[in-house]
């Protein structure tokens, strides 16, 4: 419920403070005085989309704040405690401020939000109805949502069940029709991935082979080069002419003159040990030298082979990984399992159809038991709607819901609902959009709105000028369907008719000064003399008028009889045997 609302430099409003009751609170004053910005005021507070147009003159920012009760709403308790937010001896902060550029913050309990947050509270808590709705009421999709709404738990059930068959059916349908859109891409790709696997298959590609091949083409095409220089390492290191000019024949010389006077000094036998391990591995050496030596040749064929294979494997690795011989073997892998993956595409196809055909058998039945839910509902909530029509001055008026059922299946299933009216006795009744009077269309909104609201409602409802086009008899009904209600809901009303106004539990007066400004002391809440003074003005537009006083006293008069009449009637109801009627879901697309 809300509990109070606090606006600062909004439009017109300089400062105001409203503060709200359970109930019936009626908000008038003069045309223009300021009444629309604390509806503006309410909508900014709860999500609605701001306007930095709506800063007022001089101002550099406008700010909402509001109080709210939530103690009877256990999911928003939950989820204010998921946002960390704090609660003040029961009461939710909200704010909102507009900044004259354009940026927008938004805090609840304290805590930062963003946006979305504050229209997920609005949802639950707050149902808005203006003339914008009855429009809105004119639409199929609205009708629809209506007469969903009143639907008993099967039918929510049947629904949901569509909803969710239909949703994956989509999805499924998708798939399906892009994995066929894309079969003649895939093929091509599958072609062009099982020749190049083929090519590189048939080239059978070594890891490290390219080193390899780039090493013995470096030793074949310098064969000369390198066979005379081991020709030159050996002859220097062996001589085969033996004339003692080589490094082995001079290290022996060496040792063996060392080995004949070691025997004078002990100091030299490590010398002694050292020429003889040389000796041992220059042999070594000179036989390594010689065995390379005899496998160095000049092989023009075998040169070209290395060549030639390796321009191959360089032409594979050009197409095929940017010029990188050492991945093709890593790409063949790859492009396989990709090649694999492709050509199930035929069983997967079969799959999803298959899947596809099950969820269209799915959905088609459940759009069978909703269609039947729907006209199930269509006579009952008929005869509600009109039972409350007639009952707000049009007696003759009846609402009738057509359901067909040849539409192509859509979200919502494959109905078209149609409200039809008529309010004249023997007059054929006509699409609702066609047949009804601004007027006529407020009385039916109310009329739906009250049919709806009487099981899980939101705690507060804002009635913004829906009596547009109404007067005499029918106001003071609308009045008392305002009231009745408010007895299960807290109900704010926007009204320029006193006979609305009369049913109010607490009157909002919005007046503005000289300077056309709306300050805190300009909202107020009327009572007695002042309330009487109020209503007189919104009679005759005079004040100090003492017809129009008497006029405006009756009214009140009038206005508490019917309300006691009321509580009475709805007492005894309470007191009666329950009698197991069903109880209804509220539509969002009829007024939030």
């Amino acid at each position: 419920m809300l509990d109070e609302l606090r606006i600062a430099d909004l439009g017109v409003i300089d400062e105001a403070v409203v503060e709200f009751s359970r109930g019936l609170t009626a908000l008038t004053g003069e045309t223009g005085a300021g009444k629309t910005m604390v509806v503006t005021g309410l909508g900014l507070l709860f999500g609605a989309r701001s306007d930095p147009g709506l800063v007022r003159a001089g101002a550099t920012r406008a700010a909402v704040d509001g109080h709210v009760r939530i103690q009877t709403c256990p999911d928003l308790l939950k989820r204010v405690e998921e946002l960390g937010a704090d609660l003040d001896d029961g009461l939710l902060a909200i704010s909102r401020t507009i900044a004259a550029d354009g940026r927008s913050r938004a805090q609840i309990g304290g805590r930062p939000v963003p946006i979305s947050v504050l229209a997920e509270f609005g949802e639950r808590l707050v149902a808005v109805h203006g003339q914008a709705d009855q429009i809105r009421l004119r639409s199929p999709s609205a009708q629809r949502a209506a007469l969903d709404a009143f639907g008993d738990s099967e039918h929510q059930r049947i629904l949901r069940e569509y909803r969710e068959t239909y949703r994956e059916h989509s999805e499924a349908a998708s798939r399906l029709d892009a994995l066929r859109s894309e079969t003649a891409q895939r093929m091509r790709e599958a072609e062009m991935l099982r020749f190049a696997c083929d090519e590189v298959r048939r080239a059978r590609v070594e890891p490290d082979e390219a080193a390899r091949l780039v090493r013995d083409i470096e030793r074949l095409a310098h064969a000369d080069e390198l066979a005379e220089a081991l020709h030159t390492a050996h002859d220097a290191l062996h001589s085969p002419q033996g004339d003692g000019l080589d490094v082995i024949s001079l290290l022996a010389v060496a040792r063996r003159a060392l080995e004949k006077v070691s025997g004078h000094d002990p100091a030299l036998e490590p010398f002694v040990g050292q020429l003889r391990d040389i000796g041992y591995q220059l042999d070594d050496l000179v036989t390594g030298l010689s065995s390379y030596a005899a496998g160095i040749e000049a092989d023009p064929a075998a040169l070209a082979a290395a060549q030639e294979r390796l321009a191959t494997l360089r032409t594979l690795a050009r197409k095929y990984t940017d010029g990188d011989i050492a991945r093709l073997p890593e790409w063949t892998v790859a492009a396989e399992a990709r090649l694999a993956d492709i050509e199930g595409d035929d069983e997967r196809i079969g799959d999803l159809e298959k899947r596809v055909a099950e969820l269209d058998s799915q959905r088609r039945h459940l759009a069978g038991q909703l269609s039947h839910a729907r006209r199930a509902a269509a006579t009952r909530f008929a005869s509600a709607v009109t039972a409350e029509i007639r009952e707000l001055a049009l007696p003759h008026a009846v609402l009738d819901v057509a359901v067909r059922s040849d539409q192509p299946l859509g979200p919502h299933g494959g109905d078209e609902v149609e409200f039809l009216f008529t309010a004249h006795p023997g007059a054929p009744v006509r699409p609702l959009a066609k047949a009804a009077s601004g007027g006529e269309l407020s009385r039916v909104m109310l009329a739906v709105e009250v049919v709806l609201a009487g099981a899980d409602p939101v705690p507060t409802f804002l009635f913004d000028e829906v009596d547009a086009g109404i007067g005499g008899r029918a106001a003071m009904e609308v009045g008392r369907r305002l009231a009745r209600l408010a007895r299960r809901s807290q109900v704010i009303v926007v009204t320029h008719l006193p006979q609305v106004a009369a049913f109010a539990d607490r009157h909002v007066v919005v007046v503005k000064s000289e300077d056309g400004r709306v300050t805190r002391s300009g909202v107020r809440c009327v009572e007695g003399s002042e309330r009487l003074a109020e209503l007189s003005r919104m009679l005759a537009g005079l004040e100090g008028s003492r017809l129009a006083e008497a006029h405006a006293a009756e009214l009140l008069e009038t206005a508490a009889r019917l309300k006691q009449a009321d509580g009475d009637a709805l007492q005894a109801d309470s007191d009666a045997p329950p009698a197991g009627t069903r109880r209804a879901r509220r539509p969002k697309s009829t007024g939030r």
